[in-house]
């Protein structure tokens, strides 16, 4: 056997591989001499990212506002999207949900009143670099700066594709240190940037690390990867994840077209590989903010073994004004899923206190009145009732 062959072959034995879908093939087509197998590795993905004007101009026809928006990006968050993740762009419809979240728009020049650099107050609450610590509890754990597709209304976007917050060894040390000296922290999660991004051996460094130590009892990952690139997720990462059971992911989700069945692939090779997954939302002014497109997203979510956790109200970072919608429609869209499907179904809706103030639940008011122990309520369909407290 050649060495071409064998590393073929390796590949083909490492990663889950799908019939590559039309849409697909219409855009390997763009890259010279690319094949399926190329295809299927997330590396070759990785290495070809869309970044530049002149190339995405072949997968879609541009806009003006697009065409703007991505020559002023560079000074925001640069653009970045997998080929896999432009193959489920409409090349036709500016409206396309996909398109809407992967290319940058001439509105995100424009900053508004109240939008903040670091609207969810990391930074402040960062004791060393690369460990937010808001909760008594939990830290969050900033592994890098690199996403496979950088989101436009990220939260991260002062820091994601920078390259200037690349942790070190001597960093990740003082991360280990931080939690191994403080017996509060129990609960670990590790994001970035997107972890999934790392090699296999790095991540798992990171997570043996953390195991070892006696009072962290809960890792989770934090990741956008299995829905902007499922061929991440292979047989070799989730053996290795397996090897420190219990691990949780929390997957961002945010539009039923992302649910292809490359990412059920994906899905199912976690789920039965024992990882829990849940979804993190984001609410998004024409992309989601419809209750009939978000109950779809969460039962797609449970079809695929995806517990719905979190639905966010967008930040307010800088240049987000045409993301965000009025709080009362993400109330109206929780109206719309509590009693009308399956409690699974229904994630809390969340606004991240602006300036550091962590998660702040908001859900409709169902209690009308409250009287000695006495409650009058509403039940989703409007109707009220009466319960009384234990005398």
């Amino acid at each position: 056997m050649n060495p071409i062959e064998s590393i073929q072959n390796e590949i083909s034995s490492s990663f889950p591989t799908v019939k590559l879908s039309p849409k697909e093939n219409r855009v390997i087509n763009f890259f010279k001499d690319a094949t399926p197998l190329d295809w299927e590795d997330w590396r070759w993905q990785i290495r070809n990212r869309v970044r530049s004007l002149d190339v995405l101009n072949k997968f879609i026809n541009l806009t003006k506002h697009e065409i703007k928006g991505i020559q002023g990006c560079g000074n925001k968050l640069t653009m970045s999207i997998p080929p896999y993740f432009a193959s489920l762009m409409d090349p036709e419809d500016p409206k396309c949900p996909i398109r809407l979240q992967s290319v940058p728009q001439v509105h995100e020049l424009e900053v508004s009143e109240n939008e903040m650099r670091d609207p969810c107050g990391e930074d402040k609450n960062s004791p060393v670099h690369g460990l937010v610590h808001r909760y008594p509890d939990r830290v969050l754990f900033l592994v890098n700066e690199m996403c496979a597709m950088y989101c436009r209304y990220c939260t991260r976007s002062r820091m994601v594709g920078d390259g200037q917050r690349t942790l070190s060894t001597e960093t990740y040390n003082a991360a280990f240190d931080y939690i191994r000296s403080n017996k509060k922290i129990r609960d670990v999660l590790i994001s970035g940037g997107d972890p999934l991004t790392m090699s296999d051996r790095m991540l798992e460094h990171i997570i043996k690390t953390l195991k070892e130590i006696p009072h962290v009892e809960f890792v989770r990952i934090g990741t956008r990867i299995p829905v902007t690139l499922p061929q991440r997720i292979t047989f070799d990462l989730v053996n290795m994840l397996k090897k420190y059971s219990p691990i949780w992911m929390s997957i961002h989700f945010n539009h039923p077209k992302e649910i292809t069945k490359r990412v059920k692939f994906a899905c199912d090779l976690l789920a039965d590989s024992g990882i829990p997954m849940g979804s993190q939302t984001v609410l998004l002014k024409g992309i989601n903010d419809k209750p009939a497109v978000m109950k779809k997203l969460m039962h797609e979510l449970l079809k695929i073994r995806v517990r719905p956790y979190y639905i966010y109200q967008c930040d307010p970072i800088l240049g987000s004004k045409h993301f965000r919608t009025p709080v009362s429609v993400g109330l109206n869209i929780i109206e719309k899923l509590r009693g009308h499907t399956t409690g699974y179904a229904v994630p809390t809706y969340v606004i991240d206190g602006p300036g550091g103030g962590g998660k702040i639940p908001l859900s409709s008011n169902y209690i009308l009145a409250q009287d000695n122990g006495v409650y009058t309520l509403r039940n989703y369909a409007g109707k009220q009732f009466v319960y009384h407290d234990p005398q």
